[in-house]
């Protein structure tokens, strides 16, 4: 499956966890926000919300200094909704830190209702979907 890896972040003493590894609500906080910032792009509306976000299967852990690198896909599409899928690796070793199968967003219109986005498949390119 090919993804797309577009944001990186640096693992700092303040992300990590009393055991020394990253914290997993600092990872889910990044997750939320990159995927956030990839539905605004691909649906060019700013206006969505998270409305779920499936199993966190945590695969490995990270350290400081680590850098790990998000990456995400289009799953699905709905009438007003958008699927994606999220994987987390550390761009040195490429261990997957986190895979995510599903995290949907739903567009918005002005008054906060879910609105259709009129997008389809075709209209994502290949590495996208």
């Amino acid at each position: 499956m090919i993804m797309k890896y577009l944001t990186r972040k640096w693992i700092k003493p303040e992300d990590l966890n009393p055991n020394g590894s990253l914290f997993g609500g600092s990872l889910l906080k990044w997750i939320d926000e990159e995927a956030a910032i990839y539905t605004i792009t691909m649906l060019q509306s700013p206006y969505v919300v998270t409305k779920l976000m499936s199993e966190i299967n945590f695969v490995s852990s990270a350290r400081a200094g680590d850098v790990l690198e998000m990456g995400m896909k289009i799953a699905k599409l709905g009438r007003s909704s958008i699927t994606l899928k999220c994987e987390v690796r550390n761009i040195m070793t490429r261990h997957t830190i986190v895979k995510i199968d599903k995290i949907v967003f739903v567009n918005l219109d002005s008054s906060g209702l879910p609105s259709p986005h009129g997008k389809k498949l075709a209209d994502f390119s290949e590495e996208d979907v």
